[in-house]
């Protein structure tokens, strides 16, 4: 979906993923420092809105996700995700519960698939699942601003910050009391600093929850039977996971950032050495300069320099072996 937000002044749009909303509004790192701040806001207008309604919504929802929900409070904010039957992550879901509906955002695009999962498993449950993603827009205000929230808005809080279901009708108007706008490019930028994956960037076909670190976040490792716990609970009991999640900081003299995909190598085996993984976001970023994040092999040792397609790349530990 296009937001009108992309009529603002210098807006930019945003390409692949993200298209529908802006990259940038003309000045990214300007937008990078007034995140960091807690001023402004970014467009998330582009991302999935589902809701769950009815008197068994969180028991319900226990039994699928990641997450232990069924006791959730009304107002507090949690992750959680959905597993394949081997344990592979399918979708990444950011909730809260209002006291009376389950609202959720999620990747863009991703809301058909994840509906018809949730239609599949309702069975006798008093549940109602529905895609509010043409009547709601996700707006993200930073960690510190002191915004309010337009009355009757359901608010997600986050340690980085909060995130508002408005209603579409009301993105323009919230926007000229709340500006100025970042774009998405500023809001990645941040992500990657604070080594928060995202689906379909850091994750593909085979990605388990504890290669990323989402085991820490969007997992609970007490809770009962969900689709893919037996991976889940093998690899947190007996195993290790095959690969871990990697922030990089990227030779600042290169005028390209490696895109995602791009090889991992050791960079002492250069170019035509064996990969070891691969970059899953690189942003430039106002105080760091090139920085990403990457998916590696979990014996890849952990002070080695590395090259991120031809780029040479300093590591730090966010996953550990």
């Amino acid at each position: 979906m296009k937001s009108p937000l992309l009529a603002l002044p210098g807006a930019v749009p945003a390409e692949g993923a993200d298209e529908g909303v802006a990259a940038h509004y003309g000045d990214l790192f300007r937008e990078q420092r007034a995140l960091a701040d807690g001023t402004g806001f970014v467009d998330l207008s582009h991302r999935a809105v589902v809701t769950v309604t009815g008197g068994d919504r969180l028991s319900w929802l226990h039994l699928l996700l990641t997450q232990h929900v069924s006791e959730l409070p009304a107002g507090r904010s949690t992750e959680a995700l959905i597993l394949s039957a081997n344990g592979h992550i399918e979708h990444a879901l950011y909730l809260v519960d209002d006291g009376e509906t389950v609202w959720m955002h999620a990747e863009p695009g991703t809301q058909e698939a994840l509906i018809g999962y949730l239609e599949s498993m309702k069975f006798f449950y008093r549940v109602e699942v529905a895609d509010r993603t043409a009547e709601f827009a996700v707006v993200h205000l930073p960690a510190g601003s002191i915004a309010e929230a337009p009355a009757g808005a359901a608010v997600r809080e986050t340690p980085y910050g909060r995130d508002l279901f408005l209603p579409r009708g009301e993105l323009e108007s919230f926007a000229a009391a709340h500006g100025p706008a970042a774009g998405l490019l500023a809001h990645e930028a941040l992500r990657v600093e604070a080594h928060r994956p995202r689906l379909g960037f850091e994750t593909d076909h085979r990605t388990i929850p504890h290669e990323l670190g989402w085991i820490d976040t969007a997992v609970h490792l007490q809770k009962g039977c969900y689709r893919g716990q037996e991976t889940v609970a093998r690899v947190q009991n007996l195993g290790k996971p095959p690969r871990r999640l990697v922030f990089l900081h990227l030779d600042g003299s290169e005028v390209h950032l490696p895109p995602h995909g791009a090889e991992v190598r050791l960079a002492a085996d250069g170019t035509e050495g064996r990969k070891l993984g691969f970059v899953t976001t690189s942003v430039r970023h106002h105080e760091l300069g090139p920085i990403a994040l990457a998916l590696v092999k979990r014996n890849v040792p952990l002070d080695a320099p590395l090259l991120a397609d031809t780029t040479a790349a300093a590591q730090e530990v966010v996953v550990e072996p």
